[in-house]
């Protein structure tokens, strides 16, 4: 059913646009954002809800470093930069379909859905070599609306989840967490070390490692280990003094060593992680892995690469995942395997205070935002508002 035949669909939307790299200046919130039409294969999408993630900062900013370790960029893997200016940013995509192009199912239209935010560049199932995504090198979701592909727009339609519930369950998080496991080939029984826990991926790493029977060891500030307990961690170690920060991560498990570490800040962090797998080799029954996917602890990690190759450490650098490991995670959100872990709502007309409460967020902070727009306030973003002192 072309997008023609739904009179209901304005000719133009209320959008959040970001007009080059820099501060949240840049960031202009326009009413007069012509609608996008859905081409062949595709469908339109009415936003309810779009998850924040830090990679929309790094790309505002343009904190992607080049080999020159002062110079920053977009992120450009497939050899040129494909953020282009204005953009939508907004990648982790719940919504319904209005509208559909040619050659996608008019029966579509009405079913809610969260969107795989991957720009595939081929039809490979089992890798992807060079990830880009919507709300980097398309637009994404911080509008009313966005096309995408129909066969990356799941369908899920689990009444026990809300929307903004679904968003903050969306792959840009949940995909990333588990391309850095199945990278490591984490198994049933191994012990994982989690960095980062309370954030959005570490959240859902702590989540999967249990649905695969491994057991997870979350890495944050004391004052959420109740939370993180109750999400399925073994134990949660605070970073404290870093001088007895292995020690301590041992006496958590008993003295045994870990056996895949899925670390999120780098730093000078990734090297005392290292040292929790290779204290005693001989209680070890695989090599030692590091999966990492981020570096909010720093850019820049000191490691002995004697170490690395004499003891056998693996490493994997995790960007995006696969569509095989997407299709996976929309059973695991249907069959109710995965839970959301959504910290708040904020309108798309206040993106900017989001932004700032993202970058200053206290020690309550767990799981995800998401952004809601205004038209879609009252029903799918004011039951998840932000609390007073919250």
């Amino acid at each position: 059913m072309p997008t023609e035949n739904v009179p209901s669909i304005p000719a133009t939307m209320n959008a959040m646009v970001l007009t080059g790299h820099g501060d949240i200046d840049k960031l202009v919130y326009r009413d007069d954002v012509a609608t996008p039409r859905p081409g062949p294969g595709e469908v339109l999408v009415q936003v309810t809800a779009t998850a924040k993630n830090n990679t929309d900062r790094k790309a505002r900013e343009g904190l992607y470093p080049t080999k020159d370790k002062g110079d920053v960029t977009s992120f450009a893997m497939g050899g040129e930069p494909t953020l282009t200016f204005p953009r939508i940013q907004g990648a982790d995509v719940a919504g319904r379909v209005v509208a559909v192009g040619e050659g996608v199912a008019a029966s579509r239209i009405g079913e809610r859905g969260l969107l795989d935010f991957n720009l595939y560049p081929d039809a490979r199932r089992d890798i992807n070599l060079t990830p880009d995504y919507y709300g980097h090198g398309a637009d994404g979701g911080y509008a009313e609306y966005v096309a995408v592909p129909s066969d990356q727009f799941h369908h899920v339609s689990n009444p026990e989840l809300a929307d903004a519930e679904l968003a903050a369950m969306g792959m840009c998080s949940y995909q990333t967490g588990y391309h850095m496991m199945t990278s490591a080939r984490v198994a049933a029984g191994e012990r994982v070390l989690v960095s980062g826990a309370s954030g959005g991926v570490g959240a859902a790493l702590i989540q999967m490692c249990r649905i695969v029977g491994a057991i997870p060891y979350a890495v944050s500030q004391p004052d959420k280990a109740e939370a993180l307990l109750a999400l399925g961690a073994e134990a949660v170690i605070d970073r404290g003094d870093l001088s007895s920060f292995v020690e301590r991560v041992l006496e958590a498990t008993g003295g045994a060593p870990i056996d895949a570490v899925m670390d999120l800040v780098g730093g000078e962090m990734t090297d005392l992680f290292i040292d929790t797998m290779i204290g005693d080799m001989k209680a070890r029954t695989t090599y030692p892995r590091l999966s990492i996917a981020g570096a909010s602890g720093g850019n820049l990690s000191e490691i002995m690469w004697t170490r690395i190759y004499l003891y056998q450490v693996q490493i994997f650098g995790v960007s995006h995942g696969t569509r095989e490991e997407a299709e996976q995670l929309i059973e695991w959100i249907r069959g109710g395997q995965l839970k959301p872990v959504l910290h708040a709502a904020f309108k798309l007309s206040e993106l900017h205070e989001a932004e700032r409460y993202f970058v200053n967020r206290g020690s309550n902070y767990l799981g995800k935002i998401v952004i809601v727009p205004d038209s879609q306030w009252a029903a799918h973003g004011a039951p998840f508002a932000l609390k007073e002192n919250a």
